[in-house]
């Protein structure tokens, strides 16, 4: 034996799968360390202050839920149709979204206990996190010289906070 490896001439495909396709065109524009730091900052706050946002918009009363009638609500459709979104991209990075999405309901929830003991209402947080979070992701994106992915897809809106767990998966090393 020569030591040799004798490799074929046909090529290995590798077909990628939706989300790493997704992965890729997302970080073709998020390159520059400056605007990482600052996705890393600012998307979790986007994700926040929607969720909040959503969450502060009056939803009906419904009778059969009795005492649970404030945990059913418009966010909880965000979380639904997101997760299920994810679902399809990554089961993994689903139910690492669920988890986020609950920290963030837990943070809610306390907004809304500081808007029943005479602090600002829970949407006028939430916007105003929401304003300076996409004021931020707009210098971000001026400091990379490159527009935000979602303005080619709006899919993108819902890619970024996913690209972001997707690193902490990697880290960690767990396939997603």
């Amino acid at each position: 034996m020569s030591g040799k490896i004798k490799i074929s001439q046909s090529a290995l495909v590798v077909e990628k799968r939706p989300v790493d396709i997704y992965f890729d065109k997302y970080a073709e524009s998020h390159q520059n360390p400056t605007n990482k730091l600052i996705h890393w900052i600012c998307v979790p706050l986007i994700v926040f202050s929607l969720f909040g946002l959503i969450w502060a918009i009056p939803f009906p009363y419904i009778k059969f839920l009795g005492q649970y009638n404030g945990f059913l609500n418009w966010a909880s459709f965000l979380v639904a149709f997101s997760c299920y979104y994810y679902y399809k991209l990554s089961p993994v990075l689903s139910y690492l979204m669920l988890l986020v999405l609950f920290a963030f309901s837990y943070g809610i929830i306390e907004l809304e206990t500081l808007q029943k003991r005479g602090g600002p209402a829970l949407w006028q947080t939430c916007l105003a996190i929401f304003v300076l979070s996409w004021v931020g992701q707009f210098i971000g994106h001026k400091i990379e010289g490159k527009k935000p992915s979602f303005l080619d897809d709006i899919k993108f809106l819902l890619i970024g906070p996913i690209w972001l767990l997707h690193f902490i998966l990697k880290k960690f090393s767990i396939r997603y």
